[in-house]
């Protein structure tokens, strides 16, 4: 039987990496951002900072906050007319208008 290979941030090379010059420190402000529940947020990784990342088939999702845990906050996504409830850190949360 053949071993599966790779992990969960195979082939996301180009998927999770910055343009060069916006490559560097992390945004404080994106770091640090509080969101209340029902804020619209849209799933854009940041390399910098690996915890709390999802799953790449997730990337560019728009999800609605429903809760929180610690620093972290549960995201409810539609993948495919599935709901799933991600974990996700506050750095790799954009704030939608």
């Amino acid at each position: 039987m053949a071993m599966r290979m790779g992990g969960a941030r195979r082939k996301t090379s180009h998927m999770f990496s910055k343009p060069l010059r916006a490559r560097g420190k992390i945004s404080i402000r994106q770091f640090l951002q509080k969101l209340i529940v029902g804020d619209k947020v849209i799933l854009k990784a940041e390399p910098a900072y690996q915890q709390g990342v999802y799953f790449r088939r997730y990337h560019g999702k728009i999800g609605t906050i429903v809760g929180n845990q610690g620093t972290n906050y549960f995201v409810a996504i539609d993948n495919f007319g599935q709901e799933k409830t991600l974990l996700v850190h506050p750095a790799h949360l954009i704030k939608q208008k």
